[in-house]
């Protein structure tokens, strides 16, 4: 619809008909690979681009004069194929417009198990998107409201400390405690500034301990004389000195 050059369109199309590669077993074998029919393939670098550019017309077509922007009041949070559906009511209408459009028009299939219509006004409802809950919790000062807490889900604190955990291992004793605690506190200040936003308070404090508890097991294994802060400090100061960060 947009795009005449034929050297783009051919990129394209390698880009859409390029074969997965699987590696081979623990025994070495030759591996197997495939090549999808349809769609992107699945892990695809160029996958979320294509994502937004197809989406794209799904969007103009959400917040067109005839769309449910107007005549629901809803807005359209996307990001690539990942998108929320925000309105006061959530009629058959809007459903149906979302379906429609989708499946019909666009050819596309939308997935049912982790599509929902959630009511965050509900007891004990919540919405995680793009490593963040949305929910309504009571007021900490015991005031008869509650306020729409935004924190980091369970599952990207998960991630977050499996990846710590992979950053103090045994396989980086090696490192000297400056370098690991620089690389460390660099991942630290990226991951707190995409999760700054809201209330991230209490999950901060279970990182902070995290980081702090894998520094301490780290220093204790580094050589077959375990390490010892000087005498009268405690590991977490000793943590401190180094420069190690804290959320």
């Amino acid at each position: 619809m947009r795009v005449a050059d034929r050297s783009v369109l051919r990129l394209i199309r390698m880009w859409l008909q390029s074969p997965v590669a699987e590696p081979g077993g623990s025994k070495g074998g030759s591996g197997q690979w495939s090549r999808s029919r349809k769609g992107t393939p699945q892990g695809g670098v160029i996958s979320p681009l294509l994502a937004n550019l197809y989406l794209h017309w799904f969007d103009w077509k959400f917040h067109r004069p005839s769309g449910p922007a107007q005549w629901a009041g809803a807005k359209l949070v996307r990001y690539a194929d990942d998108f929320v559906v925000l309105a006061r009511y959530q009629g058959a209408r809007l459903v149906g417009f979302v379906e429609s459009q989708l499946e019909t028009w666009l050819g596309l299939e939308i997935n049912r198990d982790k599509t929902r219509v959630v009511n965050l006004k509900e007891k004990g409802a919540s919405l995680d998107f793009l490593g963040f809950t949305f929910r309504y919790d009571d007021d900490l000062q015991g005031r008869q409201w509650r306020y729409l807490n935004v924190s980091p889900s369970k599952k990207a604190l998960q991630r977050e400390r499996q990846t710590l955990h992979e950053m103090t291992d045994h396989r980086q004793c090696f490192k000297p405690l400056p370098q690991l605690v620089q690389e460390i506190n660099r991942h630290l200040k990226g991951w707190a500034n995409y999760f700054s936003f809201g209330y991230p308070r209490m999950a901060f404090g279970k990182i902070n301990s995290y980081v702090r508890e894998r520094l301490t097991q780290h220093l204790r294994r580094r050589s077959q004389r375990p390490f010892r802060p000087p005498e009268g400090e405690t590991y977490y100061q000793q943590l401190e000195r180094f420069g190690l960060l804290r959320l």
